[in-house]
């Protein structure tokens, strides 16, 4: 990367991809998140950078306006870093955390449904849905079951009550991972229109880059990861560099236990 060229990180959090590209020597980075206090906390972290950080407000089904708003006509590379951020699961205020008490929020930003919404409205087949759909579990008939009961006798209201109810569907299973960490992930999913937000984000992010530009996207589960494979394999404008994804080493495992699950795929656009 070289001083005249501009990297879009789609999703910036306290900027610490940022950080790291603009201390590379990337000319300018345009930072979007749509967590407001997550992205004052880059903008201050990247204050020492001056104009060479942009920090922008939107989702990323708003990728498009909102780079073009900024002046900006292409791209070189764009980064997403999907999932939640560790920022998030480490404020149990926030509401994603299945193993600290809190209210169920769970939104990346503080507006529209929260888990609450979606645990104590939606209906049983819904909820069984989502949480098979967007949480790969095999026991989504059960837990839902489970939730639909409990609310019955009051609101669920904190993450540790629903933990506890689903805890209270599954089979145990010991030393396996917690009972409802497949359940968080799907509301998650569903509360911030995850899959959506990223399908509708990748073509405008494509006419975003210049010929030659990079995507590179790190995801953390499989629903994430197959659509963007499926985008690269179907956008004539991308050759893909990674015929597989690249997984993290043992050593950086070791290092941070969050990135064991963690995915990367690149692609390069191709001159017209």
């Amino acid at each position: 990367m070289s001083e005249s060229q501009t990297v879009l990180d789609l999703t910036v959090g306290l900027g610490g991809h940022a950080e790291a590209l603009l201390a590379a020597g990337v000319g300018r980075v345009i930072g979007v998140d749509r967590d407001r206090e997550a992205l004052s906390g880059a903008t201050e972290r990247l204050a020492p950078y001056g104009d060479r950080f942009v920090g922008v407000h939107g989702r990323f089904s708003e990728v498009e306006r909102i780079v073009r708003e900024t002046g900006t006509r292409a791209t070189n590379a764009a980064l997403y870093d999907l999932g939640v951020s560790s920022m998030h699961l480490d404020q149990p205020e926030r509401g994603f955390s299945y193993r600290s008490e809190g209210p169920l929020d769970m939104r990346m930003g503080h507006e529209g449904t929260t888990a609450r919404d979606v645990v104590n409205t939606y209906p049983e087949d819904e909820l069984a849905r989502v949480i098979r759909q967007y949480g790969e579990e095999r026991f989504s008939g059960r837990i839902a079951g489970a939730i639909v009961r409990a609310r019955e006798r009051g609101p669920i209201e904190t993450t540790a009550e629903l933990a506890a109810v689903v805890a209270s569907a599954v089979p145990k299973k010991r030393g396996g991972p917690h009972p409802a960490r497949r359940t968080f992930q799907a509301i998650r999913i569903e509360v911030n229109r995850e899959l959506e937000e990223l399908s509708v984000s990748l073509p405008q992010t494509i006419e975003l880059l210049a010929p030659g530009g990079r995507l590179v996207v790190i995801s953390y589960h499989s629903l994430e990861d197959r659509i963007v494979k499926r985008f690269v394999a179907g956008e004539e404008r991308l050759r893909s560099l990674t015929k597989k994804p690249i997984r993290p080493s043992a050593a950086e495992m070791a290092r941070n236990a969050r990135a064991r699950a963690a995915k990367l795929r690149a692609a390069e656009k191709e001159a017209a």
